[in-house]
């Protein structure tokens, strides 16, 4: 992958004004064509306002409209660093530390974080070739189950991924670790006839009356048998614990897929060959 260093974005967004400029070239590539005029026309940019004005009858177009960046009063380059951030960090970063990163309040920065995870979300692409599945808990207390001896704990949330070798990982955040929750996401989000490597929790078994090819590994003797492990996932899963327990300290729920996309995303593109920065300023888009 190359790397896009802080001197690259400063060089290539030195101001707000180059981040609106990209982003009218963004959306219109083409040039604007005019609602009014009803043709493409030359546009330029109002200095005041973040807009462009036809040159032949003054409608304006907002190239911020209905993007994460919509009636936002925070500079846009800080909109970018903030992006540059989240792409270039291993374990994340916490709202706080964005807080004192761009002088801005904690609400904005926790708004600012949450508006990017939002394009952060995988692709509907279903996975293929290789496939390796598993779930595990996230946050509550005792050990790795959802069942809690006490009523005074809380119970974890179980989170489901899906990792093709090689390629992306699909992460969700499911009701239970029961047959129920999991096939209908690998049916979702893996292709018929992959091969599924699992352990051998119970509710895999039926993969291969479903249309799947599927093989386990039995983690009480070993943990690899030549090609049949799921040593991908469980990789995944240490990224995502280690952040969420080392920066994030505690995720509700009620966020918990999101926070899990960001990991996803960032694992998905670790061996792309465009910076992780520009692939999802590519996914920038209008509500």
């Amino acid at each position: 992958m190359k790397k896009y260093t802080i001197r690259d974005l400063q060089t290539q967004f030195p101001t707000n004004n180059a981040c609106l400029d990209w982003l009218m070239k963004y959306f219109y590539p083409d040039g604007v064509s005019c609602k009014k005029c009803q043709k493409v026309t030359k546009h330029y940019r109002i200095k005041s306002r973040q807009s462009y004005s036809c040159d032949v009858c003054g409608n304006h177009v907002h190239p911020t409209a209905d993007t994460i960046f919509h009636k936002s009063t925070t500079p846009l380059a800080l909109w970018f660093y903030a992006i540059y951030l989240m792409t270039t960090t291993r374990a994340g970063i916490s709202a706080k530390q964005l807080q004192r990163e761009l002088g801005v309040t904690y609400k904005t920065a926790w708004r600012m974080f949450h508006q990017i995870r939002k394009m952060m979300s995988d692709d509907p692409t279903p996975l293929k070739g290789d496939v390796e599945v598993d779930e595990t808990y996230i946050g509550g207390k005792g050990m790795n189950r959802r069942f809690v001896p006490s009523f005074s704990e809380k119970p974890k949330a179980v989170i489901m991924g899906m990792v093709q070798r090689g390629g992306k990982a699909k992460v969700r955040h499911v009701q239970s670790s029961g047959t129920r929750s999991l096939l209908p996401q690998i049916q979702k989000n893996v292709e018929l006839n992959t091969q599924i490597y699992s352990d051998q929790w119970g509710a895999y078994e039926t993969l291969p009356r479903l249309g799947y090819r599927h093989l386990s590994i039995n983690h009480k003797e070993t943990y690899v048998n030549y090609n049949i492990h799921t040593q991908n996932v469980e990789n995944l899963w240490s990224h995502i614990k280690r952040g969420i327990t080392g920066v994030y300290r505690h995720v509700d729920p009620k966020y918990l897929q999101a926070y899990v996309d960001e990991y996803a995303f960032r694992y998905s593109n670790r061996m792309s060959h465009q910076p992780m920065f520009l692939i999802l300023m590519n996914r920038v888009q209008k509500d």
